[in-house]
């Protein structure tokens, strides 16, 4: 079972398909090759030429396919024709058009391998099984063994009559087995060939950073907008619910914790749909760009009314870019002063008028120290991260009586 299935299984079926295919890209190149060796055609035509004129056609062409496979689509074709065919784990390919001398040597080698191979494997497998089915027939058939078959094999004798079904059947067995061996040979030769070399590995690395780069991003816009929004919807209803618990008919209160409560809320879901736009899109926007500056006062009322919000210089010049990712800052800043200042008064500074945006957020020391976590928390790094990527510095902690963040970016 296990040499019939290597000779005519599924996946010897798939490579000799394969070399197939290789025998019908060469088919352009052999018929260049039979204009070359045109001066040496008999009265027969090309296809009916002598045995040294097909070989020379063949000859001529290989060299053809060879300066072909060095253009850029060579690679891609062939990794998707042995992927699909050769039996190959699909992750030893290299991905995209061959960079590099070196690939595009390797390339174009498995590209003549692969055509030169496949024409001589097509080419037996259009001619030996039609003669061989003649073969098989010449016992059953008076007609063939008068004609020149029988005559030239000496089939035509009673003696050597029957051997005609031996051999019929051993030049099919000999064509499925020089097919599964050359079919097995390409496939071992497929990794070396058509594998990555240094330049896509650094290709394919450079890929992967910057989608963990990418993921880290979304992963930060998610955090500094649902956290903001559940932390000021927490401390406002904490609020709301603490002033009615008291028996105080304090309602214009409540009314601005509800009021920000709806746009915390209303601006949060928006800010939502912008990243999952982010995440079904690969990471571009699917709606233009997340909020920036100009959405900063109703981040601020939805902070609640103990937050303060003062600006120096036009926030209109600062550059879109850098207007988003100050927008996220003040966010998450408000979300820690929400996590840990307990409700108490926060400012909000922003100089915009010379060539740093500067952005400072300040709160009174709560009366026990916060609680720390070992890696300082996501809020601060998040923060730092930020500043850090757009080439400024970041720094928070206690000073002059105050919790103090204090940000600088160069615009």
């Amino acid at each position: 079972m296990r040499p019939a299935r290597a000779l005519f299984g599924q996946r010897a079926r798939l490579r000799w398909l394969h070399l197939i295919l290789g025998g019908a890209l060469f088919m352009p190149f052999w018929l260049v090759g039979t204009l070359v060796m045109g001066p040496f055609l008999d009265d027969g035509g090309m296809f009916t030429g002598g045995l040294g004129v097909q070989l020379g056609a063949y000859g001529v062409g290989l060299p053809l396919a060879a300066v072909v496979a060095l253009f850029p689509l060579a690679r891609p074709m062939s990794v998707a024709a042995a992927r699909a065919l050769c039996g190959v784990d699909a992750d030893r390919f290299a991905d995209g058009p061959a960079r590099g001398r070196e690939a595009r040597g390797r390339t174009a080698a498995w590209f003549t391998l692969h055509l030169g191979t496949g024409a001589l494997i097509s080419g037996a497998t259009l001619a030996l099984p039609p003669f061989a089915v003649a073969v098989l027939a010449l016992p059953f058939s008076p007609g063939l063994r008068a004609s020149e078959l029988g005559e030239f094999w000496g089939l035509d004798r009673n003696g050597w009559l029957w051997a005609a079904l031996p051999a019929g059947l051993l030049m099919l067995l000999a064509l499925a087995t020089v097919a599964a061996a050359t079919g097995a040979l390409l496939a071992r030769q497929a990794p070396r060939l058509l594998g990555p070399s240094p330049a896509d590995r650094l290709a394919a690395a450079e890929r992967r950073a910057a989608e963990a780069e990418s993921r880290n991003r979304l992963a930060r816009e998610l955090h500094d907008s649902v956290g903001h929004a559940l932390s000021a919807v927490t401390l406002q209803a904490g609020a709301a619910r603490r002033v009615l618990d008291g028996g105080a008919a304090d309602l214009e209160f409540v009314r601005e914790a509800l009021t920000a409560i709806e746009e915390t809320t209303r601006r949060t879901v928006g800010e939502l749909d912008w990243v999952l736009g982010l995440l079904r899109n690969d990471g571009r926007p699917e709606q233009g760009p997340g909020p920036g500056l100009d959405a900063l006062e109703a981040l601020v009322r939805g902070a609640g009314p103990r937050v303060a919000l003062t600006v120096d210089g036009a926030l209109g010049s600062v550059p879109e870019a850098l207007s988003r990712e100050a927008y996220r800052i003040v966010q998450e800043g408000l979300t820690n002063a929400a996590r840990h200042a307990g409700g108490a008064p926060v400012t909000v500074r922003l100089d915009a008028r010379t060539e740093e945006l500067e952005i400072t957020m300040e709160n009174p020391l709560p009366d026990r120290p916060a609680v720390t976590r070992p890696d300082g928390g996501r809020g601060l790094r998040g923060i730092a991260e930020r500043a850090r990527l757009l080439g400024g510095t970041a720094g928070a902690g206690p000073a002059d009586g105050v919790w103090r963040l204090a940000v600088r970016i160069p615009r």
